[in-house]
């Protein structure tokens, strides 16, 4: 069995590095690279230390309107189907790469795979959001992280093919986390009290990150976050 997997996001190679790892130890799997993500900290740090496998190809598309970095996306995608035939393609999440290669997938009659199918912000100004919707419906099979993402699903009216996996960025905090050795957690511990200081006799750290401009353009969500 062949599957194509296309990525091209951060969260994306995460994913992929979870899940490749065993799609490999059955099938064959090509890795696609839409370039969506490329400056060096956004996509070949990941792929060097998440020991990932390098892509088979990269697009390089780069940044560029939802319009034209789509369509470059769909064009490149294509041409590797058409090449490789695969018997499965494979996309996660919600970005322009997810819907570039679920919708050349299913043009040529490839069956698909969604990884994080059935997540909904019921925000459709969300590019996001329109990426998940029209991705789950041209989908034969739905792997969902949560019982939420299935019953979401279930309202769609789409019940066929769906299924809960569980949360594969999960699979891979716990794979990573066994990997990390104790002077590498003492050398980030060290890092993380150099940037925020002592504070006291501080344990346990949390680190978190927020992007989405729908949180950090407001103070109030920032501030409850």
């Amino acid at each position: 069995m062949k599957i194509v997997t296309v990525v091209g996001a951060r969260p994306q190679f995460i994913k992929a590095a979870a899940v490749s790892r065993k799609i490999r130890e059955y099938s064959e799997e090509i890795l696609v690279h839409t370039g969506q993500h490329y400056d060096s900290n956004m996509s070949e740090l990941f792929f060097q230390e998440l020991h990932i496998p390098s892509p088979d190809y990269n697009l390089g598309v780069g940044s560029g309107t939802h319009g034209k970095q789509t369509a470059e996306m769909l064009q490149g995608i294509e041409e590797i189907l058409i090449k490789e035939k695969p018997d499965y393609l494979m996309v996660y999440g919600d970005t322009n790469s997810t819907i570039a290669g679920a919708l050349a997938a299913s043009k040529l009659l490839i069956p698909v795979i969604h990884v994080e199918a059935g997540v909904r912000s019921f925000y459709m100004a969300m590019p996001e959001e329109q990426n998940r919707i029209l991705t789950d419906h041209i989908s034969k099979y739905l792997f969902c992280s949560t019982d939420t993402a299935v019953e979401n699903l279930h309202r769609e009216g789409i019940t066929k093919g769906v299924y809960n996996i569980g949360d594969v960025m999960c699979d891979a905090v716990m794979y990573y986390s066994n990997l990390i050795d104790e002077k590498s957690k003492e050398e980030y511990f060290a890092d993380l009290k150099y940037i925020f200081g002592e504070r006291g006799a501080v344990e346990r750290w949390y680190l978190s990150t927020v992007h989405r401009a729908e949180n950090t353009d407001d103070v109030s969500k920032i501030k409850t976050i």
